[in-house]
């Protein structure tokens, strides 16, 4: 008898598994449901469709060479039947049957499965605040949404936009609509936008959100909405917004309900549990996207990290052990990436917040440079930031803001933190090297070597917060500028001393002893040579500033 598989999802995860299972088994009768219209579609791109980067709607549900992936496609070239607008309602799990109905004509029938995969995915969070069912209240989470959105943008029917949501999803979409004449408002509950980075990085994209003319609001609560029939004003714990629209990207939530109900286990992120091979606790039913828990490998702990790219992997082991092989999805590092305007955001294995509050003892380094040669002509700045354990040496994290190509970055540092390599390995890491593409000492690799500088007693840094905290407390301390008089006078920080690098041998003289003097510069590497050069001289309190002015997050005298 041929192997009867049913897939309950149709978006990214799904349609993987469903297309690798016929396969590896040509024979085998596999049927996809997707209570939606349309089915594999890249919901990671609704914001570029919504920008006009995506010109076309069928763009999003295409094949490289312009196939639609539609239910016809399916069946006749990934030999799998797809039904769409059919929901899936209830597993019987003792009888391996699947109770379905077509939402069109409201008629219910079975589907008898040997294997069932839940791609379930998720679904958007809403607040459960009063009238946030008032039209031009909406989620970026579907082609309608996105149609939904473009249109009141395109007819000129939304002035003043308010995106409730400071993460991913917040930011895509803020970026998207500025496109359009309009004025974005961002609110966001806690004291930072984009929690996957930590702090000090966040305020920096904060920072190019708010040149972009974007207000952000931190630390800020909707409480409800105003309107009759419509959205007309946004209520919050700092007063009221106007808005024409406002779109909810506050994150959203694993589709569990027909997993709970058939009994499966559900882990501590709220996901559904699965082992290795992505079976959940019936051994006849996987789970994988967004539906499904993972492990962070840094960690060991259970996560809940939704992404296309995870949904992929997890759709292709899922199918090898369905037929009958053997494979394992290990986990994730949470690696991220988005665009914010032309700032590349990118995230890498834990923060250092995450680190510490699991107990890791860390040092971390903030690294700026540009991302070729500054001679390049097409040379763009990137900050890199990393999260090391000290006792171990080993690389926890690793975070990229700017408009250098910081995702690279990142990808090299997800592969080293998988390894559990520690920055003197990744130090040494054998990377391509020309200047189009990379400077001869990748930015990656001069962070590690920072990093190394730090651990071996080299270097002491000091962060932008602790020197934030000392300039606000009036500590008695000498702030050590070791620019050029130029970039001194274009912008520096508040209390500082100028004596450029060539010049402090010679003024040591003017220099207090008995003082912490802490030396900075661009990016702080001729800040760390002055901090030498002191230290040869007998200066004994003598730290750097991590990052220099370039990664201060906070204000700056200009002029």
């Amino acid at each position: 008898m041929p192997l009867k598989v049913v897939v309950i999802g149709g978006v990214a995860a799904g349609p993987k598994t469903a297309a690798k299972v016929a396969r590896l088994d040509p024979q085998a009768e596999v049927t996809l449901l997707e209570k939606g219209k349309f089915v594999s579609f890249a919901g990671c791109g609704l914001p570029y469709y919504v920008s006009g980067a995506v010109k076309e709607q069928k763009a999003l549900m295409s094949t490289p060479i312009g196939v639609l992936r539609d239910a016809a496609f399916f069946e006749k070239v990934k030999n799998f039947k797809a039904l769409t607008e059919t929901e899936a309602l209830e597993i019987d799990v003792a009888g391996k049957r699947v109770r379905a109905r077509h939402i069109g004509n409201g008629g219910d029938f079975w589907l008898p499965y040997d294997k069932l995969v839940l791609a379930t995915g998720a679904h958007p969070v809403v607040p459960p605040v009063p009238k946030v069912n008032l039209q031009n209240i909406t989620t970026l989470h579907t082609i309608p949404d996105a149609e939904a959105i473009k249109l009141m943008l395109a007819e000129s029917r939304a002035s003043e936009v308010v995106v409730i949501g400071g993460g991913l999803i917040g930011a895509e979409t803020v970026e998207a609509i500025s496109d359009y004449p309009c004025q974005v408002t961002m609110v966001e509950m806690m004291p930072q936008i984009l929690r996957m980075l930590d702090w000090e990085m966040a305020r920096l994209v904060q920072r190019q959100l708010e040149m972009q003319g974007v207000t952000v609001m931190t630390d800020t609560r909707v409480t409800g909405f105003e309107g009759e029939g419509k959205v007309s004003g946004v209520l919050t714990s700092r007063g009221r917004l106007p808005a024409d629209l406002v779109v909810l990207g506050i994150g959203v939530r694993p589709n569990v309900e027909l997993a709970r109900r058939a009994g499966l286990q559900i882990g501590p992120t709220g996901a559904i549990h699965v082992d290795a091979t992505l079976r959940t606790s019936n051994p006849d039913i996987y789970a994988v996207g967004d539906c499904a828990e993972s492990t962070d490998l840094v960690s060991g702990k259970p996560c809940f990290i939704p992404m296309g790219s995870t949904a992929n992997k997890q759709g292709r082991v899922a199918a090898i052990n369905i037929c009958g092989g053997h494979d394992e999805f290990p986990g994730v590092v949470g690696s991220t990436v988005c665009r914010v305007f032309d700032f590349c955001v990118a995230r890498t294995g834990l923060t250092e917040a995450a680190a510490r509050q699991l107990g890791y003892d860390t040092i971390t380094v903030m690294v700026p440079d540009t991302d070729r040669p500054h001679y390049m002509p097409e040379a763009k700045a990137v900050i890199i930031k990393l999260v090391v354990d000290k006792p171990t040496r080993r690389l926890l994290g690793a975070q990229a803001v700017g408009p250098g190509e910081g995702d690279k970055r990142m990808d090299v540092a997800a592969i080293a933190i998988t390894a559990g390599m520690t920055v003197d390995q990744l130090s040494k890491v054998d990377l391509c090297y020309a200047p189009p593409y990379s400077p001869a000492v990748d930015n990656l690799i001069t962070a590690a070597n920072v990093a190394r500088n730090k651990l071996d007693g080299q270097m002491t840094g000091l962060t932008s917060s602790e020197l934030k905290q000392r300039m606000d407390a009036k500590a008695d301390f000498l702030l050590l500028d070791v620019r050029s008089p130029a970039e001194y006078k274009q912008e520096r920080l508040e209390g500082s001393t100028l004596i450029p690098l060539g010049a402090l041998r010679s003024r040591l003289g003017e220099l207090p002893r008995d003082k912490e003097i802490v030396t900075f510069c661009k990016a702080s590497l001729r800040g760390y040579e002055a901090a030498k050069i002191l230290q040869g001289a007998g200066f004994s309190k003598v730290r750097v500033l991590d990052g220099g002015i370039a990664a201060w997050p906070f204000e700056k005298v200009h002029g």
